[in-house]
């Protein structure tokens, strides 16, 4: 029984699947995309990146809307060398070289802006994906998924009489997949309170949709009997709601814009809607939804931590029914600069800080974090005549990562993006912005001397890509 629990658990651990970054987004408008410092515009995108900055705005009502299409890929290479190798039983196990292969995608992500400006005041809002974005898939599973079913069988048959069942002797048919995707749509109220400084005050909704669906089935090869050695299955669906207060001020005078914001953390608690959680081994079923639907979630995870350990039990909880599991988005301060050096060339200056470990996430993953996340951005626009603008940007992301923080299905990568792009005035009130950007990974190793709590030595390493490519329009009426 402590068997099959550990394996469920390593199981059910795998799914813990973010498809995005950390806990939260920055480009809503293409602008962002083309250019990347936008913390100290005062067009129709400082609805989300700088509202204080609308007191110099358009008079009267503009809109925006935005559509982007990302793809990013999101790659674990494991090694282990002889892996299961069991001298005693003269069985010198298996060499561990495999990529497996994530894609992470988002249909096409849209975004709503709009602002309205009478003398010294402005209303605005922002409707958005705050927050990840997407679906992530391991078509071939995880290593903690496949290694880990391959290490319980071999342990499990290895006192038959027959011998051990080994990794030649069976398919694993495995899959991983998650989504998750925090909407988030903001008002904010401004004022300008001299000729040279403003102030807005605003509040944003986010509700947090999400879910980590997946198995694993190991069969044995036809010429042995197609039997089934192990089939592990999961699906939670996860919701929930959170708030965020948002306070900026802005100082514009002449060609120097300077501005600051500030997003508090939002608390966002989500419940546990789970469809399947359980495991059946050589033959034997295991349902932990059914077992929790007869004792209650507290006397189910009291008998898993007395079959398997405490920290076992801790991650079958992020699962069980009705349970509240935590994706907090960190508080978040912005200071920016922008300067018109010539009429027709401006350039920028930003600076993000996320607090990221003061927002709760599941597991307490936060805790494993050496700092909270440091962004550095830079950006330039260029009007080449009165109806094309070009501009281009880059950004340093530093986490502060460390490898306790690393899981196989939330993993993340420090990185450089780099965006460029164009807005075309199509009429005296319409402008188009077109936009392309790529970010850049550093690959994340982690070695261990004892890989997945087994007693072999191996590394993973973690990879990503990312490109997105933008379309909006602006509308001035």
């Amino acid at each position: 029984m402590k068997r099959l629990f550990l394996m469920m658990t390593m199981a059910s651990a795998a799914l813990v699947a973010e498809a995005g970054g950390l806990m939260t987004n920055t480009n809503y408008h293409i602008a962002f995309d083309r250019m990347f410092a936008r913390g100290a515009t005062t067009e129709i995108d400082a609805a989300y990146s700088n509202p204080a900055g609308l007191a110099w705005g358009h008079e009267g009502l503009q809109l925006s809307l935005n559509f982007q299409k990302p793809w990013q890929n999101r790659d674990i290479e494991t090694v282990v060398p002889n892996y299961l190798a069991y001298p005693a039983l003269g069985y010198a196990g298996e060499n561990i070289d495999q990529k497996f292969n994530g894609k992470a995608s988002a249909p096409i992500v849209p975004a709503l802006f709009a602002s309205y400006k009478q003398d010294r005041w402005a209303v605005s809002t922002m409707i958005g994906i705050v927050g990840s974005g997407g679906f992530v898939e391991y078509e071939e599973g995880i290593p903690m998924f496949n290694l880990m079913t391959m290490g319980k069988i071999f342990e499990k048959s290895a006192t038959l009489p027959t011998g051990p069942v080994t990794p030649k002797m069976y398919g694993i048919d495995s899959n991983v997949k998650g989504k998750q995707y925090i909407y988030g749509g903001q008002v904010n109220f401004t004022y300008k309170i001299t000729d040279f400084l403003s102030a807005a005050v605003g509040m944003r909704a986010n509700y947090y949709d999400g879910y980590n669906r997946g198995y694993v089935t190991a069969t044995t090869l036809p010429e042995l009997g197609s039997q089934q050695l192990m089939d592990l299955q999961l699906d939670v669906t996860q919701r929930g709601w959170g708030f965020a207060p948002i306070v900026s001020m802005d100082f514009h005078k002449g060609p120097l814009t300077l501005a600051a914001r500030y997003e508090f953390r939002t608390k966002i608690s989500t419940t546990n809607d789970t469809k399947a959680l359980n495991v059946t081994m050589m033959g034997t079923p295991t349902d932990i939804k059914a077992m929790a639907a007869q004792y209650g979630n507290a006397a189910t995870l009291t008998g898993l931590a007395t079959n398997m350990g405490e920290a076992m039990a801790a991650k079958i909880k992020d699962f069980m029914p009705d349970e509240e599991v935590r994706y907090d988005m960190p508080s978040l301060l912005v200071v920016a600069a922008q300067y018109e050096i010539t009429p027709k060339l401006r350039a920028a200056a930003e600076y993000h800080f996320f607090d990221d470990t003061h927002a709760k996430m599941a597991n307490d993953r936060q805790d494993n974090l050496e700092h909270g996340t440091h962004e550095v951005l830079l950006g330039a626009e260029y009007d080449v005549n009165d109806k094309l603008t070009v501009s281009l940007g880059g950004q340093r992301t530093d986490y502060g990562l460390s490898d306790a923080y690393q899981t196989h299905t939330s993993f993340a990568c420090d990185s450089y993006s780099l965006g460029c792009g164009a807005a075309i005035k199509l009429t005296e009130k319409m402008r188009l912005n077109v936009s392309y950007f790529c970010t850049l990974y550093s690959d994340y190793k982690v070695e261990s001397a004892n890989y997945l709590g087994t007693s072999y030595s191996g590394s993973d390493t973690f990879s990503r890509t990312n490109h997105v490519l933008g379309v909006g329009i602006d509308y001035k009426f």
